[in-house]
Order: C-alpha cells, then sequence, then structure tokens
C-alpha cells in the first residue's frame, strides 16, 4: 500500500514545503476560543483534576519491581500518571482558568520526563533486543542503548506535539526548553528508528508483527516534525516508515481482521489511519492504494460489535473496549464508508477519554476539532463472516451467536478453537472472560497457566481431564460458515494422549433465535467429555438443563451438572463482569462415541 506509492510518488515531491508543525501552536489559532461548552467543559475538569496532584515519584526501586515480583502496575501507575498530569496541564492553558499555573506545571512535566533514565517501561525492558525473544528482563534501563517500544514512541509524540502547540509560551521563558526536549527525543527515539534495522518491529527479523508496529511508526512520525528540520533526512524518515508500516500490512489477512481484538484494533488499524491522517495532513496530494484491504480493516469493530459497549471479545480483548470514534469518523469518511461515520459518531464521547488509559495526546486534539454530529440510527450488522480469523457472527430474533474456529497461536491468542458467545437482546449471556491485568506472567512461558486463557474456562470440552494445547499445530479444520451457523473439527486442538479421531462441531441458530450445539466426538479409548459454558448470570439445575438469566440450556441426554462460581477479582476484568461468572459443565458417561446436542434459548419470562 505505502511502498507501491511512494515508489510512484516520492515523498520528497510531494513535500514541496513543510507545515513546521502537526497541532497548529495555540498562538496561531482560535480554535479554542470557539470551542463549544460540552467540549470545553472536559477539558477544564480534565486540567481541574490533574492541577493539585503533584507529578509522582519514579525511582529505580518501582522500575526494578517488575524484574522482582512481575508486577507492571508498580512502575507503569507513576509513569503514564506523569504523562496524563502533563497532557492535562497543557490543555489547562489552552482552554483553563489557570493558564500561568498549568503553564509551570508543562514545564516541570517537560522537564521530568526529559530526566527520566529511559522512556521504556520496565514490562519491556528485555535483556535482548535483537529480534528474538528476551531472555530476561532486566531490573534497570541501559540509557547508552535506548530502545524504541510502545511507550518510548508515544512518550515522545506527546513531548513533541506539547513543544508545538505551546511553542511560543515555551520560548517565552526559555527557548532551552524545546531545545531539550528536541535533543532527547532524538537521541532516545529518532536516530534508534533511523538506525537500527534489529528492532523486531520493525519486520526485518520478523514477520509476525503485531500493533507495535503501526503503534510506534505513527508516533515516531508525529515526533520526527518536531525533530527532524531538514527536509531530506525527514522524507528518508517517512519513507522508511511508510516501509515499516506495509510490512505490518502484508500479515493482516485479507479479511482486515484484527486477531488481537477490537481493543486493540485501537493501536493497530487506528495507529495506521493515525498514520495516514498525518500523511494526508502534511503532503496534501498524498494517493494511497489497497483501498479495498483498508475499508475492511476498518470495518471490523462494527463487524464484532454485538450493540451498547459490548464487543465479541476473543483472546486478550475485553468485552468493552475502549473505541476511538474519531478515527472510525475519519475512516468513513476518507473511504467513502457512511456507516463508519455514524459508527464513529456513537462512539465519539468525551474527548478526554484519550487519556483514560495510555494517552493517546493527538486523538483528543483531533477529536476537539470536529464536535460530532448527530448521530444516525445504526445497529449491529445482522451477519459476519471473516474467513481468514474463522469468525461468525449471527443474529436471529434479538439473540446473537459470535463462534470461532482459528487456533491457539498468534498475538494475544487464548486456547479456545470452537468457542463462541451468546447475546440475548443485546446482553451477556455466555461469555469469553477476557482479558485481565497484565503480569509477567502474561507474556511468559507461564501464561497458560492462567485460568482465563486456559480452555477449561472457555466454552469448549474437555476431553477426560484434556484440555486444549497452545501451538501452530493446535487449530479448528474444515471450518465451513453455514446460512445459520458454522461447523468444524477441533480435534487438531487437544494433545494427542486424549486420544481424540473426530470432534465435528456444529453451531445452528433458527429464526426464532434457538441455539443447537451438536459435538460429534470420536475417541481411541473410552473417556468421559465435559462440555462447558462460561456464563454472565448465577444458574439454576433445571432437570436436565440449566437456567440463567435470560437463556436456559438442555442437553439431549442425562448428564452429571456442576457448578463452579468464579469471583471476579481482577480489576481489568471487574470492568467488563463485576461481581462473578458461573461455569457451568455437563458430563459424559465414559464411553468411545459421542454424541452431545444442546438446544440454549431464550427464557420467555
Amino acid at each position: 500500500m505505502f511502498t507501491e506509492d511512494i515508489d510512484r510518488y516520492p515523498i520528497h515531491e510531494l513535500m514541496k514545503e513543510r507545515l513546521g508543525y502537526v497541532i497548529p501552536p495555540a498562538s496561531l489559532t482560535g480554535d479554542w476560543e470557539r470551542l463549544g461548552p460540552d467540549r470545553r467543559e472536559p477539558i477544564r475538569r480534565l486540567a481541574e483534576r490533574y492541577r493539585e496532584e503533584p507529578y509522582a515519584q519514579l525511582t529505580a526501586a518501582q522500575y526494578m519491581a517488575f524484574a522482582r515480583t512481575g508486577n507492571r502496575g508498580i512502575m507503569e501507575a507513576p509513569y503514564f500518571q506523569r504523562r496524563k498530569k502533563l497532557i492535562a496541564a497543557v490543555m489547562g492553558v489552552c482552554a483553563g482558568d489557570e493558564p500561568q499555573d498549568d503553564l509551570d506545571a508543562v514545564v516541570d512535566g517537560l522537564w521530568l520526563i526529559c530526566e527520566e533514565t529511559s522512556w521504556v517501561i520496565s514490562a519491556h525492558n528485555a535483556g535482548e533486543h535483537d529480534g528474538v525473544e528476551p531472555r530476561a528482563y532486566m531490573p534497570l534501563p541501559d540509557p547508552e542503548r535506548p530502545y524504541v517500544d510502545l511507550f518510548a514512541a508515544q512518550t515522545a509524540m506527546i513531548l513533541a506535539l506539547t513543544c508545538q502547540l505551546l511553542s511560543e509560551q515555551l520560548d517565552d521563558i526559555a527557548p532551552l526548553i524545546r531545545r531539550r526536549v528536541r535533543s532527547e527525543i532524538e537521541r532516545r527515539v529518532i536516530v534508534p528508528f533511523e538506525t537500527r534495522d534489529d528492532f523486531w518491529w520493525l519486520g526485518f527479523i520478523r514477520k509476525d508483527l503485531c500493533n507495535w508496529t503501526p503503534w510506534i511508526v505513527s508516533d515516531v512520525a508525529f515526533a520526527a516534525f518536531f525533530c527532524v528540520e531538514d527536509r531530506r533526512r525527514l522524507c528518508d524518515l517517512l519513507d522508511r516508515a511508510c516501509r515499516a508500516m506495509d510490512r505490518y500490512l502484508d500479515v493482516i489477512p485479507e479479511d482486515g481482521g484484527c486477531d488481537e481484538g477490537v481493543g486493540y484494533w485501537n493501536m493497530a488499524t487506528g495507529a495506521v489511519l493515525d498514520f495516514l491522517q498525518l500523511l494526508e495532513d502534511q503532503l496534501g496530494s498524498w494517493r494511497f492504494g489497497r483501498v479495498e484491504k483498508l475499508r475492511r480493516m476498518a470495518h471490523f469493530p462494527l463487524d464484532m460489535w454485538l450493540g451498547g459497549d459490548w464487543f465479541a471479545n476473543f483472546g486478550d480483548c475485553d468485552a468493552r473496549p475502549d473505541v476511538p470514534g474519531e478515527r472510525l469518523q475519519y475512516a468513513g469518511k476518507r473511504l467513502k464508508m457512511p456507516e463508519l461515520i455514524d459508527f464513529g459518531t456513537l462512539f465519539r464521547g468525551d474527548p478526554t477519554d484519550a487519556v483514560s488509559d495510555t494517552p493517546q495526546f493527538w486523538r483528543l486534539t483531533n477529536n476537539l476539532k470536529a464536535p460530532p454530529k448527530d448521530v444516525n440510527a445504526i445497529e449491529p450488522p445482522e451477519e459476519a463472516w471473516l474467513q481468514d480469523l474463522e469468525i461468525r457472527s449471527l443474529t436471529r430474533d434479538g439473540v446473537t451467536l459470535v463462534a470461532k474456529g482459528g487456533a491457539n497461536f498468534g498475538s494475544h491468542n487464548h486456547n479456545d478453537c470452537g468457542s463462541f458467545i451468546l447475546f440475548v437482546d443485546g446482553e451477556p449471556q455466555i461469555v469469553d472472560a477476557g482479558n485481565m491485568t497484565y503480569s509477567r506472567k502474561t507474556f511468559s512461558e507461564q501464561r497458560y497457566t492462567l485460568w482465563n486463557i486456559r480452555s477449561k474456562y472457555h466454552n469448549v470440552p474437555m476431553i477426560g481431564k484434556h484440555e486444549q494445547l497452545e501451538g501452530t499445530q493446535r487449530r479448528a479444520r474444515d471450518v465451513r460458515p453455514e446460512a445459520d451457523g458454522l461447523s468444524m473439527d477441533i480435534a487438531a486442538a487437544y494433545p494427542e494422549s486424549a486420544g481424540v479421531i473426530a470432534l465435528h462441531r456444529q453451531f445452528t441458530l433458527d429464526a426464532q433465535g434457538k441455539l443447537t450445539l451438536k459435538d460429534a466426538v470420536e475417541l481411541s479409548a473410552p473417556a468421559d467429555v465435559t462440555e462447558a459454558f462460561l456464563l454472565r448470570n448465577p444458574p439454576e439445575i433445571s432437570g436436565s438443563g440449566v437456567v440463567s438469566g435470560r437463556i436456559r440450556i438442555v442437553a439431549n441426554a442425562p448428564m452429571s451438572i456442576g457448578v463452579e462460581e468464579i469471583p471476579v477479582t481482577d480489576p481489568r476484568m471487574a470492568r467488563n463482569y463485576p461481581g462473578s461468572l458461573w461455569r457451568v459443565t455437563f458430563t459424559s458417561a465414559s464411553a468411545k462415541a459421542h454424541n452431545m446436542q444442546f438446544e440454549i434459548g431464550r427464557m420467555h419470562r
């Protein structure tokens, strides 16, 4: 996409003149005075919230905590607090009530962050940065060997945009401030990006790229427009960025799906859109190809939308993720997809939402530039089929089924071949627990010991005591979308010791919203089979079935039924599912062949 375009239209020919900034300096625009109260008031609240809160201490002991204990939050809480407070102070200068006090806080924040030994978070401070998996996490960063991770690049973007937006105010205090920031961004981010080919996310060494590539590349490009004054050097850097972005796009499946889920689409396709908009803004006549693939990528969140703020959330994706409405609006406008404009408008939200998690400063300012229009009515699609991700979504009479084939490998994957989600009237009934707060275990050899990642706690069978395993060969076979469902064989997802010859799974959702789930299991030796359902609502055993919330699950034969309550103690998971989840199991007698069938219907009360 990018490579073919820059070969036809070299960047140095398109960039006839430089604007010199990505965000117009506050002194050159009346946009802040023209902001309506719905835009201005959230900014004031953000500034007030952080005004009396001092910048957090960030100590060596906090940094070492991850290597010592696996706890990421000890270091990340103060790290991100500093960046959020800086953004709040910038917004206070632009639209707050105490601009001088906020300007002093801006200077303090810039200086403190420049004084940090490294902008790389401790969880990314691996002993090896040469494209192979890290052998050990280093307790402290090496300032002589700067690495560019997600948040070093994001920090560079935040500081660069701050210095552009408040250029006149900062230079009135001391021109040294912006010179210092430029020097630190150059040393820590720009020069390593230009000169290092061994960063895995560039795609020279590893081809299994993920959201790191577009996230980092887009933020580096934003920072470059502040730091790199030489026009030819800037063009070369953007050329390098375009080619890295293309290597990422090459690994995206043709269906445009994001295997990391809608939550990661935010900084995957969302970051590609950030980069596209930057090029459009700065180059003016930018053209790009491969539009159809980009259109499918942009449409993915709508394909996975279940209504309200709920999304299908296989893998490390939250069931109620942050969705960047303004990115969807931009995609809809740029790609001529009016449904995305309406969808994005629905999720536009408060502009300060952009700093609620990892702070996306440019998106906050971009959100402010175009106040949302009235929302046209939009509903989740009645059906979708993502042939590469092997995800099928169907809605019939208010009941939505999302089922998957897939494989137990890839970025942020869970062991969940053949799993499914069921919603009734926009409310979760059978669910995927989703993500938990990241720790050292999350991305280590211990990943598959975490309960939310194991197949035992997904809506798939167990063969005796055997769960599904991870690995490239652990995947669904013969996956076939059908007019009213999905079928597949998931035998390969289980270990050879389970003796699974075939495990044919079929989902059928009829016009009245009744789901029929059939599992035909052939084993080499007799064993019991346990079917599991992870429920949002507390279940009651009723005869040969279970009633839970708005659904009733009925088995076609007598089985042993078990119920396990799972208190949701993790704060990240609790944002989606406060209280408890319930795992209900139906266990058959031991046999070599099983023909198990469940009817899952809406409860009419």
